[in-house]
């Protein structure tokens, strides 16, 4: 399982899930280095830093791409790896911090995706 040993993370995951769920059918892809949420292309991904950086910050995080450049203090790090596309990294410790902005977001990356 992706998050063995892992529980917040876990939890996190849940709690972004849940936040998909309710928008409509979500479909989600686990490989070996992330939990990927699609709509006709992916939109929302969760990793765990630990397996490819020596001493991260934080267990998990969650990238969004979107259409746009948000300029919040909230993400980590934001790029823009194509024309349409920016990416989103946001730190995420607890599932509490997957709140209304945050699922904001995801849903506006959902739609951007379909």
């Amino acid at each position: 399982m992706f998050f063995e040993g892992h529980p917040r993370a876990l939890e996190t995951y849940r709690a972004v899930r849940a936040a998909l769920d309710d928008l409509d059918q979500v479909e989600v892809r686990v490989t070996a280095s992330q939990v990927a949420f699609r709509a006709r292309r992916g939109y929302a991904y969760l990793w765990l830093p630990g397996r490819w950086l020596r001493n991260p910050a934080t267990e998990l995080v969650l990238s969004i791409a979107l259409d746009r450049l948000i300029d919040s203090p909230r993400f980590k790090e934001v790029v823009h790896p194509a024309r349409t596309v920016w990416m989103h990294h946001l730190e995420v410790s607890t599932p509490a911090e997957v709140d209304d902005e945050v699922v904001g977001w995801l849903r506006e990356a959902r739609e951007h995706a379909r």
